[in-house]
């Protein structure tokens, strides 16, 4: 017979589906299960994580699916599972409980908690019975049946005084003068924890975190730091290199359990795809390394052949399990290479791979690599052409990756978030423009009308998921901020105005939905979300880069794309409302610096007038991707829109074409340099415009 399904059959969410034939009677977060709490007097076991999470998919096969496990819960709890992607709000503030009592967090998120909400015991994952110095769920379980039978007064203000330890905690953001200090000191900070050896910050486990490598170019063209593009170079080189990086199918794993970036974590994150995509493509303009470049097209291709819906959105992500193995998918023997490739070809793919007998992974398998080389020492040491050395590698590649493709995939978590969303379409709208990639910006265009037809409810309020078919939750702060991004990115690829006419909408909404009116700021939910047990407001920059910062960089580029003075001041205003918090700490916020650095260096605004079926007007567009300008904005006073344009950029509208001819002007220092009307003296300027801080 059949396992009989839970509650969670009926929801949408991958990770909770995953769930749905455990014995464990799991609930959904909502209303219903802590009715049944407070009726049936249970105190409520929540577990929060997401589908491609190995210690999650860890503790569901030893306890959730435990038939022992699942009658202890069953009898004396009400169980609450959480996917953290779908109800960030929820995870993050019992995340920070989990914090604040442990000193560290991660998922599964273990939270036992009062039929009010209130928790009062947090933890990560437990085994199930004790072991390893951790105690077993079981363990835990009963000892907090036992306590709430006898003593349950003595829990009840346990959960009383962490709640008021977690309201007393929340960011309390105070004003600050906004200084290149902060930036002096941040880089100070990323600078001591910097890995020379093998590149980006501090020790194992190792995250990309692509923010800071944005920052430290920022950081460069502002003050002509050399050291700071070096740090970014290596950074990119080494994780290139390193086992983090898919080098059969591409894409990057979400971090390394080690310094050298060898062995990863293996699921892959659309979040940091997008973001690493960006630092790729910003370290190719600054250098002209065409590696870098090379690296982001693969991280586009990957997302194109492996991420994208039918329809156009964009999954997000690969598990790092496929039968149940952590990295089974990933990993080759030599032997297995050989056998695939023959003997002449194997031996060198594996050896420049560092694909050895003994293996550098679990059970004599190899992850793939070239620590230690690149093309040109790996050739001159096997006396063979360069060239000759890149076609064996990807002739090799290829055959591969099409054995590998034969084998048990990784889980997809298929469902479509309005944020990560927004990432890579900003990412595959500035990778159009930096590579002149015309597909690009279809991708990104397709994605935002996904967005646009499938995540907006009629009253004009963003959602947060799409799956399935269905659209559901209250968008959050990151998705109208990330939206924003997106559309900036979009709006200065292809220029059309309709980007900007729905970017001011998504300020209005900001304002409306998420402004902390006393304090300034924006809430991580909106005005009409739940009300939980606090409402939080987020500057720090982990893993993804807060909403308020990536809102204050993207507001300062629609005012100096618009010529808007409110939403300049605006974005101001929202940099020095969390300035005080920042100073204490800068190098915890660097996506807020990449916005501050916008905000300190001398502005410069570029409008091109003309029409757009123009030769000239794309190739001057186009001439702009090239350079590394991250204080310049630009905008396009296309004659054939005229009407339009005046009525969301009215300051743009009034820059004419001279003498019939299409017209650049550049403006900087509050002075607008004459017109330029010839693309190549228009390129020369922009050039020296990038070499002047390099």
């Amino acid at each position: 017979m059949g396992k009989k399904p839970n509650r969670l059959i009926y929801e949408k969410s991958p990770y909770l589906l995953q769930h749905a034939y455990n014995p464990v009677d799991w609930h959904p977060w909502g209303n219903e299960a802590f009715e049944k709490a407070k009726r049936e007097d249970k105190p409520v076991f929540l577990s929060s994580g997401y589908s491609c999470c190995h210690w999650c998919h860890v503790m569901e096969k030893e306890s959730f699916e435990d038939e022992e496990v699942a009658k202890l819960l069953n009898s004396h709890f009400v169980s609450i599972k959480v996917d953290r992607e779908e109800r960030p709000d929820v995870d993050h503030i019992y995340m920070e409980v989990c914090q604040a009592l442990t000193r560290s967090g991660g998922w599964p998120l273990t939270i036992i908690m009062t039929p009010d909400k209130k928790p009062f015991f947090a933890g990560t994952y437990f085994p199930k019975a004790s072991k390893w110095g951790r105690p077993g769920i079981m363990d835990v379980l009963n000892t907090v049946q036992q306590r709430w039978a006898e003593n349950r007064n003595d829990l009840i203000q346990a959960s009383e005084d962490i709640v008021q330890l977690i309201q007393d905690r929340s960011e309390k953001e105070s004003e600050g003068e906004l200084s290149e200090r902060m930036l002096d000191r941040a880089f100070n900070q990323l600078e001591e924890g910097f890995d020379s050896q093998y590149g980006g910050f501090n020790g194992a486990p190792k995250f990309p975190t692509p923010h800071n490598l944005q920052f430290l170019l920022r950081y460069w063209r502002l003050k002509g730091n050399k050291k700071a593009l070096s740090m970014v170079e290596k950074t990119l080189t080494a994780m290139r290199k390193g086992g983090i990086y898919d080098h059969l199918g591409y894409g990057f794993a979400r971090y390394s359990t080690d310094n050298k970036w060898l062995v990863p974590h293996f699921e892959k994150m659309l979040y940091d795809n997008a973001l690493l995509c960006h630092a790729y493509l910003e370290a190719y303009q600054c250098t002209g390394n065409k590696d870098f470049a090379q690296v982001a097209e693969e991280i586009l291709a990957y997302v194109m052949r492996d991420m994208t819906s039918p329809e156009g959105g964009f999954y997000s992500a690969e598990d790092a399990d496929s039968e149940g193995v952590e990295g089974k998918f990933y990993v080759f023997t030599r032997n297995e290479v050989l056998d695939i490739l023959g003997e002449e070809a194997g031996t060198i793919f594996a050896d420049f791979y560092n694909i050895t007998r003994e293996g550098n992974f679990e059970h004599g398998t190899s992850i793939l690599n070239y620590i230690g080389h690149d093309i040109e020492s790996f050739a001159a040491k096997k006396s063979i052409d360069s060239n000759q050395l890149t076609e064996i590698l990807e002739s090799s590649r290829c055959k591969l990756y099409l054995y590998r493709e034969k084998r048990a995939h990784p889980y997809k978590d298929d469902k479509i978030l309005t944020s990560w969303n927004a990432l890579m379409i900003s990412a595959f709208a500035k990778a159009a423009r930096v590579l002149n990639v015309s597909i690009y910006a279809e991708y990104a265009d397709r994605a935002l009308q996904f967005i646009k037809d499938k995540l907006i409810r009629d009253d004009g309020r963003l959602l947060a998921r799409y799956r399935d078919g269905e659209a559901a939750h209250l968008a959050y702060l990151e998705d109208y901020a990330f939206l924003l991004w997106a559309l900036v990115e979009l709006y200065e690829t292809l220029y059309s105005p309709t980007y900007i006419k729905w970017a001011r909408n998504v300020y209005d909404e900001l304002k409306r939905l998420f402004e902390d009116k006393d304090n300034g700021g924006f809430f991580y939910y909106g005005s009409d979300g739940e009300k939980l047990l606090t409402r939080p407001k987020e500057i720090y920059d982990g893993a993804i880069p807060s909403g308020n910062s990536v809102a204050a960089l993207a507001l300062l580029r629609v005012a100096g794309i618009m010529g808007s003075g409110e939403i300049e001041e605006y974005a101001e205003n929202l940099l020095k409302a969390f300035a005080g918090q920042v100073d204490k700490y800068p190098k915890g916020y660097t996506f807020y610096l990449v916005a501050l650095e916008f905000y300190l260096s001398p502005q410069r605004n570029i409008v091109i007038t003309g029409s757009s079926d123009s030769e000239n007007i794309w190739s001057m567009l186009t001439a702009i991707g090239q350079y590394f300008l991250p204080e310049t904005t630009t905008a396009f006073n296309d004659i054939s829109q005229t009407e339009i344009i005046a009525q969301i950029m009215p300051e743009v509208s009034q820059y004419r074409m001279i003498e019939g001819l299409t017209a650049a002007y550049i403006c900087e220092n509050f002075a607008c340099q004459p017109a330029i009307t010839n693309v190549e003296e228009f390129a020369i300027r922009l050039k020296e415009i990038q070499n002047k801080y390099s």
